[in-house]
């Protein structure tokens, strides 16, 4: 297996370098922009004090200076303007290209891992944690860091201006900075909750509607109601807890910027030559350090807004982290199935000593072994927890077992790509999976490689080709959950498994839940798409039908995973 873990670990770091690496321009439009929008903030208060100080000695306003003023403020709000849409677009560049790596990722997943995936889960990982990434950057760690700047800054100039506001500054801040650590911990905590809760609530959706029918049934509806209320509860008090930090945050920070102007002026305004050494100064630098303390706490009423997002961003990067750190399948070997398909002497189908278990799960297989020559029929027989699906899986490369091997006409099963897989496999379930589009598409899958011909053939083949052309629009009819009866769509999950001609059919109980019209129907379809193929099943008709050898598989104990 890959070592995923590894290679995501910092999945949103490597988005970042990436996007800055293949959007040069864009990166040092940012720099520059967040550069100058902390610098031509910092220069008109020095312009305020200079005017204030020369009408305080009794000389004339300066025309050149309120030009200057008005001009820097002009300026800095039109780079700080530029400044969020340049962090806007960095930010949707970046969180494209997570959301690119995770479709990636999901298609990467083991057949073990992506068994066990929530829907609603990836689903959240997909939509709601990737936003809070994007918000990362349009209001979080680069505005941040663009805000302890400007206090570092505004501190510096106030130390050259009035020694005895920094040293009292550098009593505050610390206290200010434990407070928002205090508010950063206990955001970071709500945020994670909630994140956990929306999961749940998301999956909640579709597991409800997917089985409505058995809810109602069997009068389930106020179980599934408290369920849904406990998700949405625990999401509303971690909400809550977020908002009650976020109103707490600005009122306190706005009540010390207050309480320090306070102070500095009465101080200034002492008659004490001691105070007055580190307090003194004129009426301009006055109005400039006004104007400064208002800069100072602004900016870290900010960061408190800001850590906000950040705390929900980084719950939400652990968790598409641990998405992305997940076990991937095995490498393939290019051209395998390929290979396959030209060898005509080897077994179609060859288990030699196989064991194989799920997980740490007593084996569901131990010590198998099965060989299939190419052409031949096999019924696999056993009750349920035997391993027959598990058979099926391990041909299809969907699991590798822990002891022996399984071959596909010559080939390791595990290494043929799944690209190559369709020539060499038709696999017909028991519930036809449906995808948007037309009715050629469901057989299709969107396959280049099949043509319309093939699809046609292979549903007259499957005795369904009159059927689909009375509809509307015949092939290019879009397909809908209500368009054919179950019988038809089992006919036309047989045309999907044979319409890229593969040379071994694969038939999954397909006859289980069908009346006995139907079932004969699809017993002739099926004879039909068998003929010069290699066929498995699973079921006693569809041996009584084609005939061929059956095997039984027997349990090793009694307690088994299911894995029908």
């Amino acid at each position: 297996m890959r070592n995923a873990a590894a290679k995501t670990k910092n999945c949103a770091l490597a988005s970042i370098g990436t996007t800055m690496r293949t959007h040069p321009l864009l990166t040092a439009g940012l720099v520059l922009s967040i550069a100058g929008a902390v610098i031509t903030g910092l220069l008109p208060p020095l312009v305020l004090e200079k005017a204030v100080n020369q009408l305080a000695a009794g000389g004339m306003f300066s025309f050149s200076l309120a030009v200057s003023y008005f001009g820097l403020l002009l300026l800095a709000g039109l780079l700080e303007a530029l400044k969020q849409v340049l962090l806007t677009v960095f930010g949707q560049k970046i969180t494209r290209g997570l959301r690119h790596d995770l479709c990636l990722k999901l298609t990467r997943l083991s057949a073990d891992v992506a068994s066990m995936q929530d829907a609603g889960a990836v689903s959240s990982r997909f939509v709601s944690d990737v936003d809070t990434v994007e918000n990362l950057f349009d209001d979080g760690v680069i505005s941040m860091i663009a805000d302890l700047v400007q206090v570092v800054s505004i501190f510096v100039i106030l130390f050259t201006r009035n020694r005895g506001l920094a040293l009292l500054l550098l009593v505050v801040l610390p206290l200010i900075f434990w407070y928002t650590r205090h508010v950063q911990r206990e955001t970071k905590k709500a945020q994670v909750a909630n994140r956990r809760a929306l999961a749940s609530v998301t999956g909640l959706i579709p597991e409800t509607i997917r089985n409505i029918r058995t809810i109602h049934n069997t009068g389930r509806e106020s179980w599934m109601r408290l369920r849904y209320s406990a998700s949405v509860g625990d999401s509303y008090a971690a909400i809550e807890r977020t908002n009650f930090y976020d109103a707490i945050y600005s009122p306190i920070i706005l009540i010390t910027n207050a309480a320090v102007v306070g102070i500095v002026m009465l101080l200034a305004a002492s008659g004490s030559p001691a105070v007055q050494s580190f307090f003194g100064m004129q009426v301009g630098t006055a109005v400039a350090v006004i104007s400064y303390i208002s800069q100072v706490f602004s900016p870290l009423e900010s960061i408190g807004m800001e850590i906000q997002t950040i705390q929900s961003a980084m719950a939400g990067l652990t968790r598409i982290n641990e998405f992305m750190g997940q076990e991937e399948k095995w490498d393939t070997v290019p051209g395998t199935g390929k290979r396959a398909l030209k060898d005509t002497a080897s077994p179609a189908v060859l288990l030699k000593d196989v064991t194989f278990g799920y997980k740490k799960e007593q084996p569901v297989l131990q010590h198998f072994s099965l060989t299939v020559r190419q052409g031949d029929t096999v019924t696999l027989t056993g009750r349920t927890g035997t391993g027959k699906s598990t058979v099926f899986r391990l041909l299809l490369g969907l699991y590798r077992p822990q002891e022996g091997s399984v071959s596909i006409c010559g080939q390791n099963a595990a290494e043929i790509p799944d690209g190559e897989k369709r020539p060499l496999f038709g696999y017909v379930e028991q519930i036809f999976r449906l995808v948007p589009g037309t009715v050629l598409d469901q057989i299709t899958l969107f396959d280049d490689r099949i043509t319309r011909e093939m699809a046609e053939q292979a549903a007259r083949t499957a005795e369904l080709d009159t059927v689909i052309r009375a509809l509307p629009k015949g092939y290019d009819t879009p397909c809908t959950d209500s368009l054919f009866s179950q019988g038809q769509w089992q006919l036309l999950s047989i045309a999907r498994a044979i319409a890229a001609e593969p040379r071994i059919l694969l038939l999954d109980e397909i006859t289980a839940n069908l009346d006995a019209g139907t079932e004969e129907t699809v017993l002739r379809a099926i004879r039909n798409a068998a003929s010069g193929r290699t066929v498995l099943s699973i079921s006693h008709r569809i041996s009584a039908s084609l005939g061929g050898q059956q095997i039984a598989l027997a349990p090793e104990a009694d307690d088994f995973p299911c894995d029908s």
